[in-house]
C-alpha cells in the first residue's frame, strides 16, 4: 500500500543520486543534513506506525544507509525509548555516516556487534545497505538479513529493503522483508517491480525539502498510474451517444475445450465499454458462449475462412485467449497478422509470434514473463532479472505498446516513458485474469485511446478491478469475480 502522497514519478538510483547532488551543491542545503532530515522522517514514520514500540534495534551498515540509521536510534534514545545499534560494519572517517554514528555514541548510545541473539525488540531497522547496492548480500550482511526475515520482530527499512536492487526490483541474493519502508527524495523504480513490492511492505515517501528544481532537466525511468490518468481519458459519454461511437471488438480464439477463454475475453471487454462485441471460435463453443452472454455475437467456424466478413465490421481484434497452437490457431494468427486492424495478441497468440517473430506495428501485446521470455528468446529469470530492460526491448523490437504482466506491471511503447501499475493483489494469480486484461485493452482501444493509453489504463484498470473483487478474499478470487467489477472501474 502506498502513502496518500506518494509520488507518481520513478527514478533510478543514479539520478537520485543527482538529486542529493544538486540539493547539497547547489541550493545550499549543509552536509549531514539531508541526512538528518531522512532519519527524522523516519522516527516521525516509527511514532505512527509503532506509537507502542519501546525497544527498537537499529541494524546498520558503513554507508549513508546505516547513517541515517544512527539518526533514527539517536532520535529515539533522546525521547526516552530503549535503542540498540548492531553495526555490520563501521563507517569511513570523516564521512556523513561516521559524524551520525558519532553523535548517538556522545549523546550516549550504545553500539554493539550484531548476532542473532541479541535481535530482541519492539522494532527492528533495516539501516543495512541502501540503494547503492550492486552486487548480492553475502556474509555478515545476509546474516543479517537471514535473521531479521526469520524473526516475528516487525521492520521498517531505511529508504529500501536490504538486498532489493533499486532500479530493477530484483533480489540480490536475499532482501528484506519490511512491514514498512520509507524512502527518501524520489522513488525508485525497483520498489514497485518484480519482487519489490513482497519486500516493501507499506511505501512511505518523504521530499526532506529540498527544491523543487533539483528534479529539472531529468526524466522519470517511469510514471505511476493514477485515478487521475484513468478520469482524463475516460470522461462522461455524450448524452447523444450510440453504440458505433465506443467500437466493435472481435475477440478470435477458442480452439477445442477452451470456449471459457474467449468468452471472458469477450465481456471483459463488453464490460469494459466497447460498443460491440463478437466472436469467432469453434462451432461447438457458439451455443456455450451466447447461453451465458447473449449480447455477444459469437460465429463458428473450423478455418480462417469465416473471418473476412467479420473483420469488415471489426474495429479491434483481441487474438489468443485459448487460440491454441495447432492449425486452427496458427491459421487464424496468420490471418490476423495480415489485416490492418489494430491487435491486443496475449497467450498462444504471442507463443505463435516467438516462433516467428514480425515487427508489425499498430499493436499491443501483453506477456507474462515466461512468454515475454520467449519473445525475447531468453529465460524467466533474465527478465525478471530486470523488468525494465525487458519491456523496453520487447517494445522496440516489436515495435509495439507492451504489456508486461506481473507484480508491478510495466507498459511500454517506442517513444513514451514506461508506466508503472501498483495496484493487483495475489488473488489474481489464476487462469482467465489473462483473457480479461486482452478484453480490457480491446475495448479501450476501440473506444478511441492510443495503443499506450489503452494498454496502461487496461492494466490499470484490470488491477483495481482485482483489488475491488478480492474485497471478500484474495484466495478463491476468479477471473468472472474481476469482470463483475469492471463496470465501476471505468466509470470513474
Amino acid at each position: 500500500m502506498l502513502s496518500c502522497d506518494f509520488p507518481t514519478n520513478f527514478y533510478r538510483a543514479a539520478d537520485v543520486r543527482e538529486f542529493d547532488r544538486r540539493a547539497i551543491k547547489d541550493h545550499g542545503i549543509a552536509d549531514g543534513q539531508l541526512m538528518e532530515r531522512a532519519g527524522a522522517a523516519a522516527f516521525k514514520l516509527i511514532r505512527q506506525y509503532w506509537p507502542a514500540a519501546g525497544r527498537i534495534v537499529v541494524i546498520a551498515g558503513g554507508g549513508n544507509n546505516g547513517g541515517d540509521g544512527y539518526i533514527v536510534a539517536r532520535l529515539a534514545h533522546r525521547h526516552g525509548l530503549d535503542a540498540r545499534v548492531l553495526a555490520l560494519r563501521e563507517p569511513e572517517a570523516g564521512t556523513d555516516a561516521a559524524r551520525a554514528r558519532n553523535a548517538y555514541r556522545e549523546a550516549g548510545g550504545r553500539i554493539g556487534t550484531f548476532s542473532r541473539s541479541e535481535l530482541d525488540a519492539d522494532l527492528v531497522i533495516d539501516a543495512i545497505a541502501g540503494t547503492g547496492l550492486n552486487r548480492p548480500l553475502a556474509g555478515a550482511f545476509a546474516g543479517a538479513v537471514d535473521a531479521i526475515n526469520a524473526s516475528d520482530i516487525p521492520c521498517l527499512a531505511i529508504d529500501i529493503p536490504s538486498g532489493i536492487h533499486a532500479d530493477t526490483g530484483a533480489v540480490m541474493g536475499c532482501a528484506v522483508r519490511a512491514a514498512a519502508t520509507v524512502t527518501f527524495i524520489g522513488a525508485k523504480c525497483g520498489l514497485l517491480t518484480g519482487q519489490g513490492p513482497a519486500h516493501c511492505g507499506d511505501l512511505h515517501f518523504a521530499g526532506l525539502d529540498v527544491p523543487s528544481n533539483v528534479y529539472a532537466g531529468i526524466e522519470p525511468a517511469a510514471r505511476r498510474v493514477t485515478q487521475d490518468d484513468l478520469r482524463a481519458a475516460l470522461p462522461p459519454r455524450p448524452r447523444d451517444a450510440n453504440k458505433g461511437d465506443f467500437g466493435h471488438v472481435l475477440v478470435v480464439g477458442g480452439d477445442h475445450g477452451m470456449p471459457g477463454a474467449v468468452r471472458m475475453a469477450a465481456e471483459a471487454a463488453m464490460r469494459s465499454g466497447a460498443g460491440l462485441v463478437s466472436v469467432y471460435t469453434r462451432p461447438e463453443h457458439v451455443a456455450a458462449v451466447v447461453g451465458t452472454r447473449p449480447e455477444l455475437m459469437c460465429h463458428g467456424g473450423d478455418d480462417a475462412s469465416g473471418l473476412d466478413a467479420l473483420l469488415e465490421r471489426a474495429t479491434v481484434v483481441a487474438l489468443g485467449p485459448g487460440l491454441g497452437k495447432e492449425d486452427f490457431g496458427r491459421q487464424l494468427f496468420a490471418r490476423m497478422l495480415g489485416t490492418v486492424l489494430p491487435l491486443v495478441v496475449d497467450a498462444d497468440g504471442l507463443n505463435l509470434l516467438a516462433e516467428k517473430p514480425v515487427e508489425r506495428g499498430h499493436w499491443i501485446l501483453t506477456p507474462h514473463p515466461g512468454e515475454a521470455g520467449r519473445l525475447l528468446d531468453c529465460s524467466t529469470a533474465d527478465v525478471q532479472t530486470d523488468r525494465f530492460a525487458a519491456v523496453s526491448e520487447l517494445a522496440s523490437r516489436y515495435n509495439a505498446a507492451v504489456v508486461l504482466k506481473g507484480a508491478g506491471s510495466l507498459i511500454a511503447a517506442p517513444g513514451e516513458t514506461t508506466a508503472l501499475i501498483d495496484r493487483g493483489n495475489p488473488g489474481m494469480a489464476v487462469g482467465g485474469m489473462g483473457d480479461a486484461l486482452t478484453g480490457i485493452v480491446a475495448a479501450l482501444l476501440a473506444q478511441g485511446l492510443s495503443h499506450f493509453d489503452a494498454a496502461r489504463l487496461g492494466a490499470h484498470v484490470h488491477a483495481v478491478a482485482g483489488d475491488r473483487a478480492a474485497a471478500a478474499g484474495e484466495r478463491g478470487l476468479a477471473a468472472l469475480d474481476l469482470i463483475a467489477a469492471l463496470r465501476a472501474v471505468v466509470n470513474p
